[in-house]
């Protein structure tokens, strides 16, 4: 059985107002601190539970030390007052506002029936100290009845068993507020061992409770946030690897022939890898033997722009297939965007390479224009009108054609390849930079391994492919 404190012991001697008055004065600069730290973690956006979360806590720091200033307080209060006192800052303290307020004490006696309470504990119960205090039979009466049961086994253990009082309870007070109390306590032992009084005290502890109750839901609302996030990521990234061509090289099309263009591609993530955009690149052999070369770009990040792309790229397979040139293609394109059920904008280029002729005919929508790197120099093809996908309702797109020789070498790329900003548009610049080392190189796939080196580890705030195709010699 747990010792108890007897009757007849003398009380132990309180601490020197020195160490005491130290310590308050520890506690309210950490405060100060504290305070001065949930001021700058002001929640900007509502809807941002790390923000939330972070502010929680701040209020949940705030409180306990609010709490461990009244357990200082209530050492203090039994030495006698120091004139003029008021607190760190200056400020008059608010009437019913102190530490000590939320910290009563009690002792009911089993002898005599008499009950004493604290100044303070009338005030946390919300009672007049002349409406007396209550026994502990009345008691459970201002108790949530679903918490009577606890008070009473806390009771019965400590006058019973000696065990001491530590739990909590929620009472309904005379303004019909509801308050969560802390009481912890001890039996009181007379000479002969028997329990003379109970003794307690009791803490409001309801701004508190609050607090944790505000930190636990703001973090299970974070957690459930990076949970959805985490799992559209993951959507994203097997959608897109699901649409995207399997290969990435070395690819030869159309099989065969002498004209045949080597083919590589090569996606490259953001930055951030958890921004997943709607990028791709696609080269298919077309009945009758041509061959199409396409990258493009939908706005945004995550499962809608992975799933944009998927419709889009889908449909430009679809309608190249069955024969559309490029220009007519971008225009059955945009098309489709409009009539989507997620507004969005998107950026393609499209491309028609004839294996006989050696001609390329190609159309773009709002797209960076493909490179021709020929003779160990590189240029920029002059692009054909066409505004961005969904911009313009009945858009029209030209189309252009380009005689391709032996040797020649297309880069295709999205425009995020270098972007480190919205304003950064130095991708083809670097690019045909690479003319030299292009000219020196002996397949697409080497080619593509030089775009990889030179941009591969650049600060893009954006994902990006490049496709690069190589005329046979």
């Amino acid at each position: 059985m747990p010792s108890h404190l007897f009757a007849d012991s003398s009380a132990p001697q309180p601490p020197q107002r020195g160490s005491v008055d130290a310590l308050i004065s520890q506690t309210r600069r950490l405060r100060g601190d504290v305070a001065a730290v949930r001021r700058d973690a002001v929640v900007v956006d509502d809807e941002d539970p790390h923000g939330r979360w972070q502010r929680a806590l701040c209020d949940l720091a705030v409180h306990q030390l609010d709490d461990l200033g009244a357990h200082l307080g209530q050492l203090k209060a039994g030495l006698p007052p120091e004139p003029d006192e008021a607190p760190a800052d200056g400020s008059p303290a608010a009437p019913g506002t102190s530490l000590l307020s939320r910290v009563g004490s009690a002792e009911w006696n089993l002898l005599t029936d008499e009950v004493d309470w604290s100044d303070e504990l009338y005030e946390i119960f919300g009672r007049t100290p002349g409406g007396g205090p209550l026994s502990l039979d009345e008691l459970p009466s201002v108790l949530l009845s679903e918490d009577q049961g606890l008070l009473t086994s806390m009771v019965t253990d400590c006058l019973v068993d000696g065990k001491p009082i530590d739990g909590e309870f929620r009472i309904v007070r005379a303004d019909r507020t509801v308050r969560t109390l802390h009481m912890t306590g001890e039996p009181v032992l007379d000479a002969d061992g028997c329990t003379a009084s109970m003794w307690a005290v009791l803490r409001d502890v309801s701004e508190v409770r609050r607090s944790q109750r505000v930190v636990s839901e703001s973090r299970d609302s974070l957690q459930r946030q990076q949970h959805i996030a985490q799992t559209e990521h993951r959507i994203a990234v097997e959608l897109q690897q699901a649409v995207l061509p399997p290969w990435r090289g070395p690819l030869r099309l159309p099989h065969g022939g002498p004209a045949a263009l080597d083919l590589a591609a090569h996606y490259l993530p953001s930055a951030s890898s958890a921004l997943i955009g709607g990028n791709w690149h696609d080269a298919l052999e077309l009945p009758g033997g041509q061959t199409l070369l396409t990258v493009g770009d939908l706005t945004g990040h995550g499962v809608a722009a992975t799933s944009g792309m998927a419709m889009l790229l889908g449909a430009l397979r679809g309608i190249a297939v069955a024969g559309v040139q490029p220009g007519a293609l971008m225009g059955h394109l945009n098309q489709l965007l409009e009539a989507s059920t997620q507004p969005a904008l998107g950026s393609v280029m499209c491309c028609r390479y004839d294996p006989v002729t050696r001609l390329l005919t190609w159309a773009q929508a709002g797209h960076p224009a493909p490179l021709l790197f020929r003779d160990g120099t590189g240029r920029t093809l002059t692009p054909p009108e066409g505004v961005l996908l969904g911009a313009t309702s009945g858009a029209a797109y030209e189309q252009v054609e380009v005689q391709l020789r032996p040797g020649d070498l297309l880069v295709l790329h999205t425009d995020g390849i270098s972007r480190r900003s919205p304003v950064d548009d130095a991708g083809p610049s670097r690019l045909l930079d690479l003319a030299p080392r292009f000219a020196e190189a002996r397949s697409a796939q080497e080619c593509v391994r030089l775009v990889v080196t030179e941009f591969g580890e650049a600060e893009r705030e954006d994902d990006a492919c490049v496709l690069i195709a190589r005329v046979a010699a």
